[in-house]
């Protein structure tokens, strides 16, 4: 049997199948949290549940689980929690984008408006924050910091490096709060409500800020080199937007005289379809992808390392053949 979310990542059969079991208590949760008195309110607010994605987080709540008891009734409710709360950052960051697609399917600020979306992502974050309310005060208090992360980056993305300051060094600390953060407690959640000791519970969070870098670096990756039907999103919604990512910093950083119409291209928004076509095509072909893909495997490879110190098993592989998996997927 092949995990739904994450074709291509099949751990111990054994484990497999309590993941997916607890994948199939998350999803009927998930349908549960979103349902309002009010049918607009439900329609709307299932809207992104609804059109499906990886359930990586989800995911990463269960296999940290793993290094406690994975059947603790908090282990399910932490980890539509944390899926609550990034669905409801994609509403958000879809009004930011403009963007049109998410899923497969029409966004909700396309359908509905970008007042309803932003209130949308803001009932999906109260109930997540009343979930985390049930399972204790140190929940409540990690959700509120990795809240705060969340809003600096997507801050920090909007005005820009300092004057002075590296580009890409900035790209990456917006990357670590943007996604590294979530990703980071949904480990932790895992580690936590499974009764793990404080030293597993670390580990397993710096691994989640690690391979949360890695992953968001390789799906800016997919967005570039993938069509629509792979990634489920229109490709190159950055690039048209002109919001920086690792391969367009590079590329704006070189300085060969070939590559004078890419970076002319890439140091402005896009909204010309066939100047966004052709600055995706020089990128498709261009050096600042290995590069790119290079220091994904970097982020990648210091995750597996952090693992070191758990004890060998199935979960211990598991995570170790996720840093392999972040880094190769096409979709």
């Amino acid at each position: 049997m092949l995990l739904p979310t994450l074709e291509g990542f099949s751990p111990d059969p054994a484990l497999e199948s309590d993941l997916a079991q607890g994948l199939a208590r998350v999803e009927a949760s998930l349908d549960q949290a979103v349902r309002s008195e009010y049918p607009f309110v439900t329609t709307v607010s299932r809207h992104l549940v609804d059109a499906g994605g990886k359930r990586f987080r989800p995911l990463l709540v269960l296999l940290s689980a793993q290094f406690g008891d994975p059947a603790a009734e908090a282990v399910i409710a932490a980890a539509v929690a944390v899926e609550l709360t990034h669905v409801a950052t994609l509403y958000h960051d879809d009004v930011m984008d403009e963007a049109e697609v998410r899923r497969g399917a029409e966004t909700a600020n396309a359908r509905w408006g970008n007042s309803v979306a932003i209130l949308t992502g803001d009932f999906l974050f109260a109930r997540s924050s009343g979930i985390l309310a049930s399972l204790g005060p140190d929940a409540v208090r990690i959700q509120a910091e990795t809240f705060e992360r969340l809003c600096t980056g997507q801050i920090l993305e909007s005005v820009g490096p300092a004057d002075g300051m590296d580009p890409v060094k900035h790209h990456l600390a917006v990357l670590a709060d943007k996604t590294g953060s979530l990703i980071a407690t949904s480990c932790r959640y895992g580690a936590m409500m499974s009764g793990a000791s404080p030293d597993v519970t670390e580990v397993l969070t710096q691994f989640g800020e690690l391979i949360g870098v890695a992953f968001q670096l390789a799906d800016d990756i997919v967005d570039i080199t993938s069509d629509s039907a792979q990634s489920g999103k229109t490709p190159g919604i950055d690039l048209r937007e002109g919001v920086p990512t690792l391969a367009t910093l590079i590329a704006l950083g070189g300085a060969d005289p070939a590559d004078e119409r890419l970076r002319e291209l890439l140091q402005r928004p896009l909204p010309d379809d066939a100047e966004h076509a052709e600055a995706l095509a020089l990128l498709r072909g261009h050096g600042a992808l290995d590069e790119a893909r290079a220091e994904a495997g970097r982020w990648a490879d210091e995750a597996r390392v952090v693992l070191a110190p758990l004890p060998a098993g199935a979960p211990k592989t598991a995570l170790e053949t996720l840093c392999d998996y972040v880094v190769t997927r096409t979709g």
